[in-house]
């Protein structure tokens, strides 16, 4: 019997060797891990959709290039994700802003209004920040990037980066009083 490690690499094999079934079951496999992170960098399920899309079409492209002694499948589909959704915002959206900030402001958050939601309810509000706004808050508060790492990602200044983190806060803190 084999380990799921080992299932799974046989699908890698058979993706590599070209065959549908492999390509559908490495599809049906992880669908549900790849949406949800689609829907991190989407304002909605088409949008997520295509960003998935998008990217298993590279994973069967690139599924050569992947390897185990490296890091997991799922790390490994996680990222072609990420990216792709970044490249779905900046095909979209610009990332200039008004402003720069050397410091993000602290907007205080009413956490017992937080405790309350239910994920999907809090990922919906994240999903209402303007485009440019929503990838950086993705990539800092889930992702766990720092402004840095954004900046560079997304070839825009620590200080938008900044700006755009400070904004996001300030708009969900909005949403999250009118959802009381």
């Amino acid at each position: 019997m084999n380990t799921p490690d080992e299932d799974i690499q046989l699908i890698i094999d058979g993706c590599i060797a070209n065959s549908r079934k492999a390509q559908e079951l490495l599809y049906r496999q992880f669908y549900g891990f790849a949406m949800t992170v689609a829907m991190r960098y989407s304002r909605d399920e088409m949008d997520a959709a295509d960003i998935l899309s998008h990217a298993f079409v590279k994973v069967f492209k690139s599924i050569q290039q992947y390897d185990a002694a490296r890091g997991s499948f799922h790390a490994w589909l996680k990222r072609i994700v990420v990216n792709e959704g970044l490249d779905h915002i900046k095909a979209r959206n610009r990332f200039d802003s008004p402003a720069e900030l050397d410091q993000a402001e602290e907007v205080p958050v009413d956490h017992t209004v937080v405790e309350q939601m239910s994920a999907g309810d809090i990922l919906q509000l994240v999903q209402k920040l303007p485009p440019a706004t929503h990838a950086v808050f993705v990539m800092y508060a889930v992702e766990g990037y720092n402004h840095r790492e954004i900046a560079e990602r997304l070839n825009i200044s620590e200080g938008t980066s900044k700006w755009h983190l400070s904004e996001a806060r300030k708009t969900l803190q909005q949403l999250l009083q009118s959802h009381r």
